[in-house]
């Protein structure tokens, strides 16, 4: 797969990822739900850690550290786009991982959280809320 149509997957899942979380920031406040289904919903939260909201109790520090983490796996997913650029599956996967890492970076940087509105929920058990970043950066793994 080329580079730029590498690139351009990630720009896409960047655009998208960064339009959703400017649409549910116009339409919700910070705590607000929105049920779709009977185990959906839309919800405005903010994640100051990672995954699970894994460190979001520190102090502030993790802020720049899970930063520099997604800027150098950013880097590292690019030379590895180049290096493999002819494993087209790969190269995809690297793609959407790459446009999810980005997404969540220009959150942390921005604004010191992560922008999180996807809401999967079994009776009163709620998976944590998650965005479409999270989303690709899985399907990519």
């Amino acid at each position: 797969m080329k580079l730029h149509y590498s690139l351009g997957i990630a720009l896409i899942v960047l655009i998208v990822d960064l339009a959703t979380k400017y649409w549910i920031e116009s339409i919700l406040s910070y705590g607000q739900h929105i049920p779709i289904t009977g185990f959906f919903n839309l919800v405005l939260t903010y994640n100051t850690g990672a995954a699970f909201s894994f460190l979001s109790e520190a102090s502030g520090w993790q802020r720049w550290f899970l930063s520099a983490i997604a800027a150098t796996a950013s880097i590292v997913i690019i030379y590895l786009l180049h290096k493999y650029r002819t494993e087209t599956l790969f190269c995809l996967s690297l793609s959407l991982i790459l446009g999810g890492a980005l997404g969540n970076l220009w959150d942390r940087i921005t604004l010191g959280h992560v922008v999180d509105f996807l809401d999967f929920y079994i009776g009163d058990y709620h998976w944590p809320a998650f965005n479409i970043a999270d989303s690709a950066i899985f399907i990519g793994a």
